[in-house]
Parts: C-alpha cells; sequence; structure tokens
C-alpha cells in the first residue's frame, strides 16, 4: 500500500465477529467512525463459526443469548432453549442481513502482525491475506476461547486415523457412524460430541483428567406460541442482566448455603436442579464461592443427583467420587443431556488419565499405562489458551518496538479496566483479560462491556485527542484489586482456565473480573467520571 492510498485507511479496525465484534462494529458504524473488521472465519459469528462439532450448542438460554435491541429480536424466532450451532450461524445471518454488516468485513482475513507509527499515531496491520490496513484505533474481539491448545503426545505424527482438534472441526462434517471413536477432554465439546458418538459410533472412549461437575442443560423444544410467550418478557430481562453478576436474567441469593436447615437447603437446590442452565451456578447461594463448608453442600447435592444415575460404583467413584477433586463451581460447568447415562452403556468406556496416562500415539490408536486403545478417529476437546490467547497469538509490538504484548504479559496480565495495555497505545480489547468475560454471559458483555468502549471512543474524538494509553501504575492497580478479589474466593483452589493453569508454562492467575458485572461497570463509570482516569490521553 502507498503512502497515497487511503482506501484501506480507517478510524478504527476490529479484529474479530463473535458478539463483541458485530456490536463494535453496527454501533460505531452508526456513530459516523470510518470502520472496517477483520475475520479469520468464514462468515459472521466467532466461535459460532469455528464451533461445528457434533452436539455443538451454547450454554446460556437463548432469552439473553442474542442482541438486546428490539429490532432485532423482534422477527427472530428460536426453535431451542439452547440452540445449536447451525441455528447460532442462522442467527447471526439473520443480523447481517438486517444491519448490512458484511460490507465492511474482510473474512478468511487473520492479523498477522501489527505495530504502532508514532509519527502518524496510527496502528498499521498485515495479514495472512497480504493485505495491509491502517487504522487510528484497533479493537480486539477474539474472545476467550480463539486459540486452541493441542497437548503435545509423543507419536501424533504416526497416527493413521483422523484427528481434530473440536475448535479446528472441518466445515463439511465428519461421519462418526460405526467408528472408534477416542475423545481426549471432559469440557463442554468433549462431553458434546461423546453424548452424540454414542448413538451411531460403535465405541466411544472418553479419556478424563478430572472429573467435571456438568449441570442438567434442561433443553426445551420451543413453539411459535413460546416465543411469543417468552419475548413479552425480553425487555425487562435484557434491563436484568446489567445488574447481575454474570450478565444473566438470574442472581445468587444473598443469604449463606449455611443459614438453611438441610432440609430447606435442599429443597432450593431441588428447584434450581429443576431449572436447568446455570441455575446451579450462578443462581444459587452467594457464599458457594468463598465459604468452603457452603460449597460442600452444593458439591455433596450435585454429586447425589449424579450418582444415582450411574449403574457401575466404580464408574460412579470416577464420575462423582465421594470427594470433590475441587470446589464445586470454581472450573466453569458444563451443560449435559445424557452424558452420565452413556456409561450405563456397552458402547461407551471412560478412562482416567491420572490412573492411567497416554504414554504414546500409535498408528492406530493411544497406549495408556495400563494398555492400547484402537480409535479410527481422535477427537482433541482440550481447550484453548483461554482469555489471553486471541491477543498473545498475534504478533502485537510495543509502540517503542521493544517487546511484544505476548512477552509482556509472559509474567503476569497487566491492564487497565480490561481494555488497555501500557505501551501500546490506541489498542482497545473487548470481553478479554480482566474483563467480566469468561464469568459474563458473551452478549451481555458484547453489549455493557461494550458500550464502555463505545462511549471512550466518542469521548476521544469529541475532545479531539489521538491517543490513549493506559498508565503502568493504573494497569498494577487493576491488578491488585483482581488479585484481592480471587484471594477471598474458592477459585485459587482448582487448576481451571480461569487461572491460566490448563496450558503448560503459563502464568497461574485470575485471568478475569471476579467482582460481577455491576461492580466492573462501576469501576469503569468511576474512571469515565475523572476524564477516564488511568489512561493517558493527548
Amino acid at each position: 500500500m502507498s503512502s497515497t492510498d487511503t482506501s484501506n485507511h480507517y478510524d478504527i479496525v476490529i479484529i474479530g465477529a463473535g458478539f463483541s465484534g458485530v456490536y463494535q462494529l453496527y454501533r460505531l458504524r452508526d456513530l459516523g467512525f470510518r470502520v472496517h473488521l477483520v475475520e479469520a472465519g468464514a462468515g459472521l459469528g466467532g466461535i459460532w463459526h469455528w464451533n461445528c462439532y457434533p452436539g455443538a450448542r451454547v450454554d446460556t438460554h437463548c432469552d439473553i443469548y442474542q442482541f438486546s435491541h428490539e429490532d432485532l429480536w423482534r422477527d427472530w424466532t428460536w426453535s431451542e432453549r439452547f440452540p445449536g450451532w447451525a441455528e447460532m450461524r442462522r442467527y447471526f445471518d439473520y443480523v447481517d442481513e438486517k444491519l448490512g454488516l458484511s460490507r465492511d468485513v474482510s473474512f478468511n482475513t487473520r492479523v498477522e502482525h501489527a505495530e504502532f507509527d508514532e509519527a502518524n499515531q496510527r496502528w498499521q496491520l498485515s495479514t495472512n491475506q497480504g493485505t495491509a490496513l491502517s487504522a487510528n484505533f484497533v479493537v480486539v474481539c477474539t474472545g476467550f476461547g480463539s486459540k486452541p491448545y493441542i497437548p503435545e503426545l509423543k507419536g501424533m505424527e504416526n497416527f493413521a486415523g483422523e484427528a481434530h482438534h473440536t475448535a479446528l472441526w472441518p466445515q463439511t462434517g465428519v461421519n462418526l457412524a460405526g467408528r472408534r471413536v477416542g475423545i481426549i477432554g471432559t469440557g463442554a465439546s468433549g462431553i458434546q460430541v461423546a453424548q452424540e458418538a454414542c448413538k451411531v459410533s460403535s465405541h466411544v472412549t472418553v479419556f478424563q483428567r478430572t472429573p467435571n461437575m456438568f449441570l442438567p442443560m434442561g433443553q426445551q423444544q420451543l413453539t411459535a406460541e413460546d416465543n411469543a410467550s417468552k419475548k413479552a418478557t425480553w425487555p425487562a430481562n435484557f434491563q436484568r442482566r446489567g445488574e447481575t453478576f454474570g450478565g444473566f436474567d438470574f442472581d445468587f441469593i444473598m443469604k449463606s448455603a449455611l443459614e438453611y436447615s438441610p432440609e430447606e437447603r435442599d429443597a432450593i437446590y431441588e428447584r434450581l436442579w429443576t431449572a436447568g442452565g446455570f441455575n446451579f451456578w450462578l443462581g444459587t447461594f452467594f457464599d458457594i464461592f468463598t465459604n468452603e463448608e457452603a460449597n460442600r453442600t452444593a458439591y455433596d447435592f450435585w454429586r447425589n443427583k449424579v450418582r444415582a444415575r450411574i449403574k457401575d460404583p466404580k464408574l460412579a467413584d470416577m464420575l462423582a467420587p465421594m470427594e470433590p477433586p475441587h470446589p464445586y463451581a470454581v472450573k466453569r460447568p458444563s451443560l449435559e443431556q445424557w452424558y452420565f447415562d452413556l456409561f450405563n452403556r456397552d458402547n461407551t468406556t471412560l478412562v482416567s488419565l491420572k490412573e492411567t496416562p497416554i504414554e504414546e500415539v500409535l498408528p492406530t490408536g493411544l497406549r495408556t499405562s495400563a494398555g492400547v486403545h484402537e480409535f479410527d478417529l481422535l477427537v482433541f476437546a482440550t481447550g484453548f489458551d483461554a482469555v489471553t490467547g486471541g491477543l498473545t497469538s498475534m504478533d502485537i509490538l510495543s509502540a517503542d518496538r521493544s517487546t511484544t504484548i505476548k512477552d509482556k504479559w509472559r509474567k503476569g496480565v497487566r491492564t487497565q479496566l480490561g481494555v488497555a495495555t501500557s505501551g501500546f497505545p490506541n489498542l482497545l480489547f473487548s470481553y478479554g483479560p480482566q474483563s467480566p468475560s469468561g464469568f459474563c454471559n458473551g452478549p451481555s458483555s458484547a453489549e455493557y462491556q461494550g458500550e464502555c468502549i463505545v462511549e471512550l471512543l466518542v469521548h476521544l474524538r469529541a475532545q479531539g485527542h489521538r491517543r490513549i494509553e493506559a498508565e503502568p501504575v493504573a494497569e498494577q492497580h487493576w491488578r491488585d484489586h483482581i488479585m484481592e478479589l480471587a484471594q477471598h474466593t474458592l477459585f485459587p483452589l482448582a487448576d481451571s482456565w480461569y487461572m491460566g493453569a490448563n496450558i503448560p508454562g503459563k502464568q497461574r492467575e485470575m485471568l478475569m473480573y471476579p467482582g460481577g458485572l455491576p461492580q466492573y461497570l462501576k469501576e469503569f463509570k468511576a474512571s469515565k467520571d475523572q476524564g477516564y482516569a488511568g489512561f493517558r490521553l493527548s
């Protein structure tokens, strides 16, 4: 691109076309900014472009897993309480049709390198397509699950069958029928593939490292009448999101679990369990995240519910042990439909990786310390370099060209309010590290935190500021604040992706803001009311 070519010069470039990126695009465009979005996938949707493995579906009920603007939900109809990946793709196509977004999106385009031009106060971006873009500001919306993690296994190159990570599933699909399927990992994608595979595969073997405390989904098919009834409640539900810890339309019970008799407490747990979804996680007693005794009451209820479904006592001990492997709910729970029932079938095997670790990949399968398992298909449900991976996977240079974001955060993340980091001016991120992100319903964060970013950019334009940068003292304060909040919870007692503990060599730290969405918004407003304190504007 020549110095006189302005065709690829923008006020703002957005990276990522999930809920956060789409929100930034249509809000900023409507406010008169010259905006362009870069998306690595072939369509809108972010994770719902990439997630096309069997059984992939949302873990938040459809009522609030969508944009809140009436012109987008009035004419849309959901077919299920928890929509599958294909329906989510149709939803994003519908949003695109309504808002005409694609004309301002470069699809199949991945930003590989970014450096700041101090002389012109602009970012220069290079992509895998060989294109160059220039922008006053860059807003990164890569989400918390955009960099898949595949563990290094000896002999992996020798496997003669098919092998896929769930986040890199072939868009044309994979045939499971009649095949021997090995699934490594028991997070959301692992159990969803297992639930579908057991219906058609000759045999399914699930490799489990730590028991996952899955909750009942409570799936429901929805009619047109159901949708009409729901829509009457949606304005109030959307309003409620900004008032709750996780951006849902329900919140914690603000009493201790220990204030109730066992009978009263179990009756409340039963109600939440029956409601399905995340009610038994984010709608339960507030102190299950801070008090081990209260937490144990929730675990025991969960354990007893699960063990009642499993016929083999040994399998019950593996899936729902009498003693918790870690406190309940300090890892993000996944939602299951018939997962625990799989292990009452003859064509399903559960292997404990703690008892019998994988030693080697063979041409025909895997060898563990206990023997050989043969497979036609290996499924890696091994998660992500979460929260930070989307940013650190790009080569983003600091303004003085002395470091990258990846190197800066190698010994711990530092941001101001979870939207900017010092040394990288005019670079903002939504749904990223040290924001509510993984603790928050995605569309809620896209709109509430997203609007904070929109207001910030409007302020910069109105005041004639060309540059914004986080102040080092402020970002250290924000980090200390997050670590202090986390220390008063049970989250550090589990090796979760919340703590960065799922990636070898990654700094162990709380990666999200654990104070809840309302408190986060209060902190952001306090900065805004002081002229965006903690940021250097010029």
